[in-house]
């Protein structure tokens, strides 16, 4: 500490210095001094630093000055209060100085202090702002001289943007001392004032904000009758305060929403005015209402849409009667002349360019957050924005291809369009109730709709291309680059649309690539577009023009000092590289012409060493795109090439990029000669196989495998040796990614080089035998081990024959049934059955050997349940390749089995007796259906077989071909149980008949139909539950049969049986889930049903006497938590069709609801959060009381140790969902939520478990965090 005293007291010394060299030096040592952590000053120390820096304001040297103030910002968060309390009297005290100099230092000095502040010293913060508030109040009001009207007015924006809710005692103050300045002469100090007043409704009272639009609303009235007798500077104040409304609503739309009724009928008057400055001012608001009012502004849309498409061509001072297109698809050059003319117009008086602006821009805020209107918006909204691409100022053409770049993101279709993200989500989620009711289409037309849009859109596309082929020709960047990037998302919207077109479109593509002016932007922007037309068009549309297309590309490719352009032009090679010789496709086209000029492109950039990694990835990819479709041409080339490729490969930072250009070569059906880099290739290869980088071990094995598919006679066993050491450490449960890789890799080596695996077989087996033992081991992991095991067999490699394989499987269960230890997870049976399965399939003589000495261990009484329930497992595995109808003990051993009194065997037999069925339909399918009848007490277990049998046979096409034929018998045999009074049994009975109705739709969905009318309640509910099993989330050819009747299904949400409700919503929830097209149109009938059903009910809650005790139970809780269930993932899915606020109704009662369903709130108000903030901003006062009710709840003393573990995940939930609504702009200037804040930053407990929160997620954002599958 002295030493530390001493250090400063000598910088203080220097900064008394006649020299400003020794000022400047001490004040940056001090700076620096400030800036470390472990500092810590006296009282004595701090006096004299504060004095200190204060006098340096005051210096002559400006340098010092600046350094004066930087010092400022570490001060204060060394001092103590009172100092600061010290530097911010004084700096206003100086703020008010006639002295210009220290006027802005001290200005200066203020904003640094109080951006500085600490958000948590409420009380420091609070004395601060009253001190500064009150003297920034009476600079405002004095108007002596602008300068400090300015400064203070800047400052009072800082301070309310930083501590706006604390300021609440003085708003009323600071409004006073504000609003006159809109009347100002000066127009920035209207602007900064406009500014300050936007940043205060943020956090004012409800009070403050009527009184401050009651003010601003008079003064709009007061002018309405008599606008055009108002003089300028009348007319320049109301403009102002139409600024102010706009701002205001900016700034807070959630409060602004019922002041629209009063507003909007005087702006429409306003915007009638022959004033283009007011109607620009007029329009602006309007934008700010749509963006920030969704639901309050919706009457009004078709009004403002009418307005902006008829000021959009306001342009009173030019005629555009001579403006005519060229549809020849040629660069007209002679018209220059006249594009110079059209350039140099110019008229200093002219505004009309701001209102066509301000009406683009509005309308592209309509067609982003409306897409219920999508229909009219290509009706009357298209046609006019294409025919004002015609538009003389830039600035505004540019917006006006913005606007219809947003109507085209709109148009593509449901299952493409992106969920939105941040504040522009929340509005394209959230059409109001009357946008609803009025504008969005019925269920039955909604489809019709979307197909009359695409049919609209395709209508207009010729008109668009002519449009906008002039504008590619325009000299002016930004116009071709606006052009391209509107015709991507035409692409996008509609694939193939441009296929007609490209002849019209090449021109312009080429000058912009060749022209020596375009930036580099500009090539970008064409290229990438290139790209986008290549992708999502057939190859032999590109093939008549190649000629004309490529000399540009290549230019760029090859010539280009930017790497960025560069990077986009070798990706764009890749693809013409694929139209040109498109394999595997029937084409004439003649690619010879152009087969050297593409490799030697890529070659020049290959061979380059000093490039861009960028660069280098793309020409390592375009040269093997190169070779792997044109190589069969380059046979004399390839000894140069190949060369580079494996230099490239030994190169760290370009290595994953080469094995990927490796495989593409290695897989053409062309069979390029490898073998010069081969030998020199693979021990790489293995060593690759070691490093520690997921993504190459991944690409690695793929290439090896396809080399050794491929190029197996090149490849010798002395090669391959060191590749084949590395793969057995590679098979491990912890990446089955990985070793599903390193199998297929180890069967292709079975398969082409058994002679290298001999001296392996020690070391593989291990690992072989550990995987297969593994509870994680399933899909397709699962079926290259059981290929490895029959690869290997049938390798008869010494060590690991078919015997000696099959030993090594059974023996850790001899091993169990010997030592009674449980030492194999009980999931891994299923796989190691299905291993034993594979290895006895390769030699079938030996497979009903197998199967005889399984059923001796199932129908021993010595064998452990465990033993008996594996050899069941494998008999199944075995029989449902091979059939054993032939075997007499077979059915009788699986039927005892499934009277056994351990569970494990009974489902084990069940499990085998279903796959029995699928060796021999014929004669075992009729056996189950008639045990199903009439064995009452097994039929649980036998619907279970039945549904096995069903759900294999079903995999394959010849699979459903066998089982067509009993389809009918099984139909009927289940509908005999669809009424059983258990529920388990009536679900079995369900997932049986949804997958029936996949393999026969048109003849049994309408029978599941007809059994929504039954009485039974049972009936109907195992009939929507079957539906729930047609619904897959691939397509398929059920989902035309399904969406016509769908609907009829789901609307048992309002069944009266509360089971039929239960499984409705839950059937509602896959579909949501799986396949959200077939319920995205059905959404407004079926919404209203699914929120009744999140509420309490009370006629559903009665009491339970427990001894002494009454113990409420509530019927609908299941229902309710199933509909909220469902809520979330129509959030996920459907957001665009949902009206938010109406959501957001229902999760605030949510929020009040039993333990299961607050979780479930809190995760929606998490995404909601960040999907629609704006939406959550408007609605938080209500969310806020029920976050703060659970946070501060305690558990009941003498409560059992779960009740604490449930509140305190509860509490963490709640907290998160805090979180991330402190995440949300302006959120934390909320009164009621920043005092919540407050509360729990205050105790300690909460606190910590606030910050433990932070820290959990600043590994990701809470709303990813919170992601939660309930299909």
């Amino acid at each position: 500490m002295a030493a530390v005293s001493y250090h400063i007291s000598n910088l203080l010394e220097k900064m008394t210095s006649i020299d400003k060299d020794y000022r400047f030096m001490a004040a940056n040592d001090l700076m620096a001094e400030l800036q470390k952590d472990s500092i810590k000053l006296d009282d004595d120390s701090e006096r004299k630093v504060v004095r200190m820096i204060l006098k340096l304001l005051e210096d002559k040297n400006g340098e010092v000055q600046n350094l004066a103030v930087k010092c400022l910002g570490p001060l204060v968060k060394k001092v103590k209060d009172s100092h600061i309390l010290n530097i911010v009297d004084c700096l206003c005290d100086h703020m008010l100085s006639d002295r210009e100099q220290l006027r802005d230092m001290s200005s200066l000095a203020l904003k640094t202090v109080i951006n500085e502040l600490p958000t948590n010293a409420t009380t420091l913060v609070t004395t601060i702002c009253k001190r500064v508030t009150d003297r920034l109040s009476e600079a405002i009001l004095k108007q002596v001289d602008v300068g400090v009207q300015l400064e203070a007015l800047d400052i009072m924006c800082d301070l309310l943007s930083r501590f706006g809710s604390l300021l609440l005692p003085y708003h009323p103050t600071i409004v006073g001392a504000v609003l006159p300045q809109l009347t100002s002469p000066r127009l920035a100090v209207r602007k900064r004032s406009i500014v300050a007043l936007s940043l205060l409704v943020v956090s004012c009272s409800q009070n403050t904000f009527t009184i401050l639009m009651d003010l601003v609303h008079t003064q709009l009235a007061d002018n309405v009758d008599s606008i055009s007798k108002c003089s300028p500077q009348q007319a320049s104040v109301l403009r102002t305060y139409i600024q102010c409304l706009a701002a205001i609503a900016r700034q807070a739309g959630h409060r602004f929403g019922d002041e629209l009724v009063v507003v909007m009928p005087e702006l429409i008057v306003y915007v009638a005015a022959e004033d283009d400055e007011l109607r620009e001012h007029c329009i602006c608001a309007f934008e700010s209402f749509v963006l920030r009012c969704p639901q309050d502004i919706t009457p009004h849309i078709p009004q403002i849409l009418e307005i902006c498409l008829k000021l959009l061509t306001h342009d009173p001072n030019y005629n555009y009667d001579d403006y005519s297109e060229e549809g020849n698809g040629t660069m007209d050059l002679d018209e220059d002349e006249d594009e110079e003319e059209d350039d140099e117009y110019s008229d200093d008086d002219d505004m009309s360019w701001k209102v066509r602006r301000a009406s683009a821009k509005c309308i592209e805020a309509i067609v982003s957050t409306r897409h219920e209107m999508l229909l009219q918006f290509f009706t009357t909204v298209s046609p006019q924005l294409i025919a004002r691409f015609k538009e003389r100022e830039e600035n505004v053409k540019v917006d006006i291809f913005n606007a219809y770049t947003a109507l085209l993101r709109q148009s593509r279709p449901s299952h493409g369009r992106p969920c939105l993200k941040g504040a522009s989500a929340a509005i394209a989620a959230a059409p109001a109730a009357a946008a609803a009711a009025v504008l969005a289409p019925s269920p039955d037309t909604a489809m019709e709709q979307e197909e009359e849009t695409v049919a609209l859109l395709k209508k207009q596309v010729p008109l668009l291309v002519r449009a906008l082929h002039r504008q590619l020709r325009e000299k002016s960047s930004k116009t071709r680059q606006g052009c391209f990037a509107l015709l991507s998302e035409l692409i996008l919207a509609l694939p193939a649309a441009l296929t007609n077109h490209i002849p019209v479109l090449l021109p312009g593509l080429h000058f912009s690539l060749s022209d020596k002016s375009s930036s580099s932007n500009m090539k970008i922007t064409a290229l990438s577009f290139v790209h986008t037309l290549l992708q999502q068009h057939p190859g032999a549309v590109f093939q008549p023009h190649i000629a004309e297309l490529l000399p540009p590309i290549i230019a760029c490719a090859a010539t280009e000092p930017f790497y960025k352009i560069t990077a986009e032009a070798l990706l764009v090679l890749q693809c013409v590289v694929r139209v040109v010789r498109p394999i595997g496709e029937p084409s004439s086209f003649d690619f010879t012409p152009y087969t050297l000029q593409l490799y030697q492109c890529a070659l020049a950039r290959l061979k380059a060493a000093d490039l861009d990694q960028e660069v280098k990835e793309r020409a390592i990819a375009c040269m093997g795109q190169i070779i792997s479709h044109l190589g069969d041409h380059l046979q004399d080339e390839l000894a140069t090439c190949l060369p580079i490729f494996l230099e490239r490969l030994k190169n760290e930072i370009t290595r994953l990029t080469t094995v990927k250009a490796l495989t593409t070569i290695a897989s053409s059906p062309l069979r390029i000669d490898l073998r010069p880099i081969l030998a020199e290739a693979l021990p790489v290869l293995a060593g690759f196989l070691r490093k520690n980088q997921r993504a190459l071990r991944l690409s690695t094995l793929v290439l090896l495998d396809t080399l050794l598919q491929n190029y197996s006679h090149a490849i010798t066993t002395q090669m391959l040796a060191e590749v084949v050491l590395e793969l057995p450490s590679l098979i491990s449960e912890s990446d089955l990614h990985v070793t599903q890789l390193t199998l297929s890799l180890l069967c292709t080596v079975t398969r082409h080089n058994t002679a290298c695996l001999a001296p392996l077989s020690p070391h593989l087996l291990p690992p072989l035998l550990h995987l297969v033992r593994s509870p994680l081991l399933q899909g397709t992991c699962l079926r290259s081990l059981q290929d490895l095991f029959e690869c290997l067999v049938r390798a008869r490699i010494p060590g690991l024959s078919y015997q000696e394989l099959l030993g090594h499987l059974l023996s850790p269960l001899h091993a169990v049934q010997h030592t009674q230890q449980q030492v194999i997870h009980k999931q891994s049976y299923q796989c190691m059955a299905a291993c034993v399965a594979s290895l006895a399939l390769t030699e079938r003589s030996e497979a009903i050997n197998v199967v005889q000495k399984f059923l001796s261990d199932v129908t021993s009484p010595h064998t452990s349940p465990t033993l008996q329930a594996f050899s069941l497992l494998a008999i199944g595995e075995i029989g449902k390749h091979v059939d054993l109808s032939g075997l007499p003990d077979v059915l009788p051993a699986v039927l005892s089995s499934l009277s056994s009194n351990c569970e494990e065997v009974k489902s084990a037999a069940a499990y085998s007796l279903g796959h029995l069925s699928c060796g021999n339909l014929t004669t075992f399918l009729p056996f189950v259906l008639h045990e199903i009848q009439n064995n009452p007490k097994r039929q649980y277990l036998l619907l279970h077989s039945l549904k096995e049998t069903i759900s294999l046979q079903s995999q394959s096409v010849e699979g459903v071909k066998v089982l067509q034929g009993f389809v009918s018998h099984i139909w009927a045999q289940l509908f005999r149980h669809t009424e059983c009074q258990e529920e388990g049994t009536r679900n079995v009975v369900a997932e049986c008949l949804g997958k029936l109705t996949l393999i026969k739709p048109k003849e049994l969905l309408p029978m599941l139909q007809q059994s929504l009318h039954s009485d039974s309640a049972m009936m109907r509910t195992t009939a929507v539950t079957a539906v729930k099993f047609t619904i897959s989330d691939q397509p398929s050819s059920m989902d035309a049969h399904l969406r016509p009747c769908i609907g009829e299904f789901l609307s048992r949400i309002e069944d009266p049986d509360l089971n039929v409700r239960r499984v409705a919503l839950v059937a509602l929830n896959s579909a949501a889930h799986n396949k959200p097209s077939l319920v995205r149109d059905l959404l407004p009938q079926t919404l209203p049903q699914l929120y009744d059903q999140t509420k309490i009910k009370k006629e559903l809650i009665h009491e339970v006497e427990m001894g002494p005790f009454k113990h409420p139970v509530d019927d609908g809780l299941d229902i309710r938590k199933a509909a909220f269930e469902c809520m979330y993932t129509l959030l996920e899915t459907c957001l665009d069709r949902l009206d938010i606020y109406v959501f957001l109704e229902h999760v605030e009662s949510g929020l009040r609801d039993h333990y299961d369903i607050k979780m479930l709130t809190y995760l929606m108000l998490t995404r909601l959060a960040h999907l629609c903030p704006q939406a959550v901003l408007q609605k938080i006062e209500k969310v806020v009381e029920p976050l703060r009710s659970t946070v501060t709840s305690k558990v009941k003393a003498h409560s059992v140790k779960q009740e604490y573990e449930k509140q305190d995940e509860l509490k963490r939930s709640a907290m998160r969902a805090v979180a991330a609504l402190l995440t949300i702009p302006d959120a934390d200037k909320n009164m009621q939520l920043a005092e919540f804040v407050a509360h729990f930053k205050a105790t300690p407990e909460l606190e910590a478990l606030y910050d433990s929160i932070q820290k959990d997620s600043s590994g990701g954002s809470v709303g990813h965090d919170a992601l939660m599958d309930l299909s």
